[in-house]
């Protein structure tokens, strides 16, 4: 049985933390508590019992899907007393399982929320041509040549303010569905490419529905223009597949600075 340790330092009415995290997804059923399956909230929530001893609720930047990526994503948790960022660091890790990492502990004002307050999230989705056993569950198998300047061309038709609804899940609690991009470009990489965007905010399934998309661009499936009448359209049934999870990661997540007090 693991030593509960105490971590006050200070007492204070209020003490909200942002934690940065990274984990990889593959045995994870994505971010949000779910009642039968296992999620990252559920063991992050489990090892913050089991170091202090009380039941610590955290809310995320956003959600992850299942088998998805994080390099970097935060949640927020309130605490009675404040903290010694690194050694409560130090513990976390210490119980978080090995695909679970705690990148550092910053303590923000108590209005600070770690969804609602982000400014831009940036998401990657990692492409490989050819089959890489060291790779598996990191990356989409993606047999095929691809036209980096043809799906840039039609990745450059995303940029702005638009609707996105051809691009979201169908079912999905959202007041609308429209985004600002602020970046979406292609670029080679050792053994295949990567696909970079990033958005004031997203959608359920977004990225995966707009790579899907733009993969169709690359196999002539779709003319590059067609994407701009993909979006008109605000029908997900008119843009392309899914694509596999695996190759897609969180990859940060971006705060006004003055929210921070560490």
């Amino acid at each position: 049985m693991s030593r509960m340790v105490i971590f006050a330092v200070q007492s204070m009415r209020n003490n909200r933390y942002f934690f940065e995290i990274a984990y990889k997804g593959t045995r994870y059923h994505g971010w949000q508590m779910q009642a039968n399956a296992v999620s990252i909230q559920q063991v992050v929530q489990d090892r913050l019992r089991q170091i202090t001893g009380r039941s610590i609720t955290v809310v995320g930047s956003g959600r992850t899907d299942t088998g998805v990526h994080a390099k970097q994503q935060f949640f927020h948790a309130d605490f009675e007393k404040a903290l010694d960022a690194e050694d409560f660091r130090y513990h976390l890790n210490a119980v978080l399982p090995e695909d679970i990492a705690l990148r550092s502990v910053r303590r923000v004002r108590e209005d600070a929320h770690a969804r609602y307050d982000a400014v831009s999230r940036e998401y990657v989705y990692e492409i490989l041509t050819e089959k890489d056993p060291f790779r598996i569950n990191e990356a989409y198998i993606y047999p095929r040549a691809i036209d980096i300047d043809k799906v840039n061309a039609a990745a450059r038709l995303l940029m702005g303010k638009h609707d996105f609804e051809s691009f979201s899940k169908v079912k999905t609690d959202v007041n609308h569905f429209c985004c600002v991009v602020m970046q979406a470009v292609w670029e080679t990489t050792e053994g295949g490419c990567r696909f970079t965007i990033s958005a004031n905010r997203f959608l359920r399934g977004m990225v995966r529905a707009v790579v899907g998309t733009l993969l169709m661009v690359n196999e002539k499936k779709i003319a590059v223009e067609d994407v701009r009448e993909i979006m008109d359209a605000r029908d997900r049934s008119k843009a392309g597949r899914t694509v596999p999870s695996e190759g897609l990661y969180l990859n940060r997540v971006i705060y006004p600075e003055e929210i921070f007090i560490d």
